[in-house]
């Protein structure tokens, strides 16, 4: 069993106890499991028959160290440790599986987990703590060194700039891109009570929360992986807090959700719902991998979005939205957002074109460019 597995074994559940008088609205979420999860644990057959030899041989030195020698992966998975994270480097391996047959075999796939540096300092707020990279430097540094083959990101949490010897060829399907609604006593952000605490960690939801609902108060520093949230919201820490809806999906953790914010009322981040996979830029054999899971209409979205926030030059301290979509036509809908952290200020802007890459690119860095002039200087207070 590899590192990962024993970590999700771990994961501990997280059940909300909701007041009685709450309205709820699941939003046709459909049938649900109880807070928290679990996935199946790595087993390997010869390990097994190793084991049962145990107590008649004596020899179990020898023969773990055969099955170590005679399992050599053919993929290593770089990833952070969170549950989430977890979720989404078993939802690359079980892809990867499906589509080549020498993959399926037990131990042919390891997960590696990495601590990063925005898992290591959870005491304050992002901004102040560097803002870029915050959870993917060391997964790149291990990739660019040859220590895994692959790394499984959080799209939104990936720089614009990649690192040296490095390529992002590899976009999953994506997930549901708005935001939940969570809280024991109120359906909407509407019924909240004024001065309800909501605890977010993201300027972006904080900036458009006071934009429409100046009486409630934001808690910055409401960091922590989605149980470790869900426990303070439990303990009063605050009334309410909003979660991708994509990362709850993901989890089978949505039993809590008491509204999704509509894009009107809530625009998510760049690449909200959607995994990347990076691969070093001279390894052939993982980019083929890799080339066989892409999901080009996401990958195109995605870049449309990257190339607004680049455009912008965001980071954790600039609050920043943007969506690119496909309508019924085929054509690409994006619709881009800056705001003043306290919300105070908020610019829109949207643009309609080709659903094609360089199209796409073009529409995300003229929305950039709207949205800078219109801002003007000192428009985020930095």
């Amino acid at each position: 069993m590899d590192i990962a597995s024993s970590s999700l074994s771990q994961a501990h559940k997280v059940v909300l106890t909701r007041q009685p008088s709450s309205r709820v609205n699941t939003c046709s979420l459909g049938s649900v499991s109880a807070i928290g999860f679990s996935l199946p644990q790595i087993s390997s057959p010869a390990l097994g028959k190793c084991r049962r030899k145990q107590s008649s041989s004596g020899f179990v030195k020898a023969c773990v160290a055969v099955e170590q020698k005679t399992r050599t992966a053919i993929i290593r998975i770089g990833t952070r440790g969170s549950p989430l994270a977890l979720a989404q480097a078993y939802e690359t391996r079980e892809k990867l599986k499906k589509k080549h047959p020498e993959l399926v075999e037990d131990g042919a796939i390891h997960i590696e987990i990495i601590k990063t540096t925005g898992d290591k300092i959870l005491s304050q707020p992002l901004a102040d703590i560097g803002g870029k990279g915050l959870f993917t430097k060391e997964i790149d540094e291990a990739l660019i060194n040859g220590h895994i083959d692959i790394a499984v990101h959080s799209m939104k949490d990936v720089p614009t700039y990649l690192p040296e010897k490095t390529i992002l060829p590899c976009n999953l399907p994506r997930e549901d891109v708005r935001d939940a609604f969570i809280c024991l006593t109120a359906a909407t952000l509407a019924e909240l009570p004024a001065g309800s605490v909501v605890g977010t960690a993201s300027l972006r939801r904080k900036s458009q929360i006071l934009h429409k609902y100046p009486a409630l108060h934001v808690e910055e520093n409401f960091r922590g992986n989605v149980q470790t949230r869900l426990s303070k919201l439990q303990g009063g820490k605050v009334q309410a807090t909003l979660l991708a809806l994509a990362g709850l999906k993901r989890l089978s953790m949505t039993e809590n959700v008491a509204s999704i914010l509509s894009l009107d009322e809530m625009l998510p981040a760049v690449a909200q719902g959607a995994i990347g996979i990076a691969c070093r830029t001279d390894d052939d054999k993982m980019a083929t991998y890799l080339a066989s899971l892409n999901h080009e209409e996401t990958r195109l979205a995605i870049s449309c979005e990257r190339a607004f926030l680049e455009t912008l030059d965001g980071s954790c301290r600039t609050p920043i939205a943007g969506y690119a979509s496909k309508d019924e036509e085929g054509n690409c809908i994006f619709r881009g957002l800056v705001a003043s952290p306290d919300g105070t200020k908020v610019l829109e802007t949207s643009r309609k074109g080709p659903y094609v890459y360089e199209d796409m690119v073009k529409m995300g860095k003229d929305a950039g460019q709207e949205l800078l002039s219109r801002a003007g200087p000192g428009f985020f207070g930095n």
